[in-house]
């Protein structure tokens, strides 16, 4: 996927948001994804299992190679019109 169509694909995609959890032993955490202002926003947050282990990190721009990955792997559930 070259950088033109990731681009494209953010811009088309406004608003577009999504939630993963990963749930281990002793382990939750939580990512929220959103496309805003065509650049992809990553959220962790998550706890351990010891009382005061919680964690949040506030939205920051994905590196392009989290982009590209995140693109590839929704790419199903992206409007990929006129591509």
């Amino acid at each position: 996927m070259t950088a033109a169509v990731r681009q494209r694909l953010l811009d088309q995609n406004e608003g577009f948001k999504v939630e993963t959890t990963n749930k281990q032993q002793n382990f939750t955490e939580y990512r929220r994804y959103r496309i805003t202002g065509a650049q992809l926003l990553i959220r962790v947050s998550g706890k351990t299992s010891w009382a005061d282990s919680r964690y949040a990190h506030e939205y920051a721009p994905a590196t392009p190679e989290q982009t590209h990955r995140f693109l590839y792997e929704y790419q199903d559930s992206l409007n990929s019109d006129a591509l």
